[in-house]
């Protein structure tokens, strides 16, 4: 989802699908908008993504984990394009105070862990 088409949402089903308020997005998007001018300052290629596109990629990214080929697909730029925007996305964030998808565990925490084997059909070994 684009963040156009997120425009028609309610206050709660964006939340619900982007992770964030539309009032931390928007303060996530002024502290974007301030650090893509200032390194963009003395002019460079106009990007195909909008910031505000970029930053919904990296929310959706954080919040349901799906790869960021399907989630470049559904926004018409190549992966690596949008990996390299991503990561400009949540280092800028987290120099401006934002914790981002990562978190520390603690001694008190839970952790289950998914260890399940699965078979691999590998083929046979000629042996000649």
């Amino acid at each position: 989802m684009n963040y156009e088409s997120s425009k028609k949402l309610s206050d709660v089903r964006f939340k619900r699908l982007v992770g964030v308020e539309r009032t931390t997005f928007e303060k996530m998007l002024e502290i974007l908008t301030v650090a893509y001018q200032a390194k963009h300052s003395k002019g460079g290629r106009k990007p195909k993504m909008s910031l505000e596109d970029i930053l919904m990629a990296t929310l959706q990214y954080l919040r349901e984990y799906r790869t960021y080929e399907q989630i470049a697909a559904d926004f018409g730029v190549h992966e690596s394009n949008l990996i390299r925007r991503s990561h400009w996305v949540e280092e800028t964030l987290v120099q401006s105070g934002f914790a981002i998808g990562k978190r520390e565990i603690k001694d008190t925490d839970t952790l289950i862990i998914d260890a399940t084997e699965v078979k691999i059909q590998r083929p046979q070994k000629n042996k000649s």
